[in-house]
């Protein structure tokens, strides 16, 4: 019998076997194949088809011009210059620790920091993300020069704020820092995105719409290592407004220099506009330390710091106004008729009432005081009679007329109403009734009464400009394209309706403290220019004053009066009108009409501050 088949049946067998499992293989394997093909076409197409594009066509945002800041005059005080910034597309990262530790050798890189960034922007993976702002030309240069190893990391070149000259008016300028996430959630920044700096304190927060512009962007063809091959389209960003200040640069300068190392504020301003030519606030901060993301470390030493450097101390300081705010008491004794001005008081140094005896500054008394010279030299004990004549419900009415108790209504925002207390006021507050000694503390400014330089400036302006109080304001202009959009008016706030003839009584009397030889500010005096004004004292704490004072040490700093000088030149056709408040400065006449002094003279005579030789140079990128 011939065989079939060289195999022996069971072989036969065990290939058919085999051949029937290896065609199931194959035809599972194609039919694998067929569905991963249909899964990835029409399941999954689309979204590999956008990430495709995405890895080839990517968008980059164009930040716009940060509008610039100048002064009244036209000098630029806050531009941009450039800033290399470093990014990472989440996307192109594979190894994110390794990356971290590669760009840690490479530039100064809080990796805590770059970690969350990149967390958080996994969300969109193709958007670049912020890891570091302002790299130094040294970590420029050595991650430029690793780039071809750093994938997903990129560098853009942004315009970055410049504050030309450091401290000057922070308090006023302001500041930027990083949008946080409830403001972006707010929907109120509709043109900023995660990581822009937006304004956080000042001009810079109060006109970040106008000041911020609008964000351009550009459509790019990139190569598989995220390198940009060409431009595809482009929408160029719209810059910001431009704003001028109506501060004086070089009187703003001077009058920083003249608190340094002190603690306390300057407010200058044009008496027939409110327009505030000089407004300094000691101790200050560096805008530009924001910029770059201040290190938490100095972030807790600045709001910590018992100096308080980020306080406007210009309007929202309140202090008692001591002496100065006999301009108000003698003024309502005037208007209500209740005061012959030349009435003589008999001061012998002290004021009795009840058991307590109040004393005069002049422990051995002034002798005879009639208007005139109880302004000119001060006299507290003609004051205390005359406050309680009036009660403190009627000097409260003329310090409200004076703008006191009120907020001023600064453009700005942020500034304090200061108080006035009246009889109803105590009762409401404390639930006990007024008493008859703080009526006579309250008359030399202290008691409850507290007051911003701003407030002061603004009612010596109104004593000499006629009766009239103005809302004060730091912005003059906006303007665009080379073109004025926005001028600011003068806004007249409220008139005060004295009787002239009472206004010229004040008037004389305070011309009389300048330039009389008995005259409490007789230290503000300039040679050529009528200066009118007036000292005040503010007492801080009395009794541990008092009690240093018996056991004949040293008051300490802490403990040591206000200073005060209010101040209007030339008194005949008033055109500045000054408030000086130094902090535990001592006495108004020895520590404050100097500094106004000296700030009259430079703004009438031109010798203005020169330069303080640290202008910075300025860089490209303005706009």
């Amino acid at each position: 019998m011939k065989k079939s088949s060289s195999f022996e049946p069971h072989t036969a067998e065990i290939f058919n076997n085999r051949l029937k499992l290896v065609s199931l293989l194959v035809v599972f394997v194609f039919f694998a194949l067929v569905f991963r093909l249909w899964y990835l076409q029409l399941i999954k197409g689309s979204e590999y088809r956008i990430k495709s594009e995405n890895n080839r066509i990517r968008l980059q945002d164009i930040p716009p011009f940060r509008g610039m800041i100048f002064d009244r005059q036209g000098d630029l005080l806050v531009d941009n210059r450039p800033s290399y910034d470093m990014y990472i597309i989440p996307e192109d990262v594979q190894d994110k620790d390794k990356l971290l530790d590669n760009l840690g050798e490479l530039a100064d890189l809080d990796r805590e920091q770059a970690l969350q960034r990149l967390s958080a922007g996994r969300k969109y993976p193709f958007r670049p993300v912020l890891i570091k702002r302002d790299l130094g030309w040294p970590e420029l240069a050595r991650v430029e020069t690793n780039l071809y190893n750093l994938p997903g990391v990129m560098i853009q070149v942004k315009p970055q704020r410049n504050y030309l000259f450091g401290k000057f008016a922070s308090h006023v300028i302001g500041y930027l820092g990083e949008i946080s996430e409830t403001q972006l959630a707010s929907g109120r920044y509709p043109d900023n995105k995660r990581g822009d700096l937006i304004g956080k304190y000042g001009v810079e927060m109060c006109w970040q719409k106008q000041l911020n512009g609008f964000r351009g962007g550009e459509q790019v063809e990139v190569d598989a290592a995220g390198r940009k091959l060409r431009v595809i389209s482009r929408k160029p960003p719209v810059s910001g407004a431009n704003i001028a200040l109506t501060l004086d640069k070089d009187l703003q300068i001077l009058a920083e220099e003249c608190l340094n190392g002190k603690k306390g504020a300057v407010v200058a301003l044009d008496p027939g506009t409110g327009e505030i030519l000089a407004m300094a606030s000691r101790p200050a901060f560096d805008p530009n330390l924001f910029i770059r993301g201040i290190d938490p470390k100095e972030w807790r030493r600045i709001v910590s710091s018992k100096d308080s450097p980020l306080q406007n101390r210009a309007i929202a300081g309140q202090y008692p106004p001591g002496s100065v705010f006999k301009i108000v008491v003698a003024l309502a004794g005037l208007e209500e008729g209740i005061l012959d001005p030349s009435e003589e008081v008999f001061c012998n140094g002290s004021y009795t009432v009840g058991r307590r005896s109040y004393r005069c500054w002049k422990r051995g008394g002034h002798g005879p005081m009639a208007l005139h010279d109880a302004l000119v030299q001060s006299c507290d004990v003609y004051f205390y009679k005359l406050g309680r004549r009036l009660g403190v419900d009627k000097i409260a009415e003329y310090a409200e007329r004076l703008g006191l108790g009120h907020r001023p209504g600064f453009d700005l925002g942020m500034d304090k109403p200061g108080l006035i207390p009246t009889t109803r006021w105590k009762l409401k507050r404390w639930g006990i009734p007024w008493q008859p000694g703080e009526t006579i503390s309250t008359s030399i400014g202290q008691s409850y009464v507290l007051v911003t330089p701003l407030q002061m400036a603004l009612m010596i302006a109104a004593i000499f400009n006629g009766g009239v109080l103005y809302q004060p304001q730091v912005i003059k202009w906006v303007g665009k394209d080379g073109r004025m959009i926005r001028e600011f008016k003068p806004v007249l706030k409220r008139r005060l309706n004295a009787k002239p003839e009472n206004l010229e009584l004040i008037k004389y009397a305070l011309v009389g403290v300048v330039n009389e030889p008995r005259g409490t500010g007789r230290r503000a005096k300039v040679k050529g220019i009528t200066v009118a004004g007036k000292t005040g004292t503010a007492q801080v704490v009395t009794l541990e004053k008092e009690k240093i004072a018996k056991a004949g040490g040293e008051v300490p700093p802490e403990f040591r009066d206000h200073a005060w000088f209010v101040a209007v030149a030339p008194a005949e056709h008033p055109r500045l009108a000054i408030a000086v408040l130094v902090e535990n400065g001592g006495h108004g006449g020895s520590a404050a009409a100097p500094i106004a002094g000296r700030l009259i003279e430079a703004y009438f005579t031109g010798k203005r501050v020169a330069d303080a030789g640290t202008r910075p140079q300025q860089t490209g990128l303005t706009n």
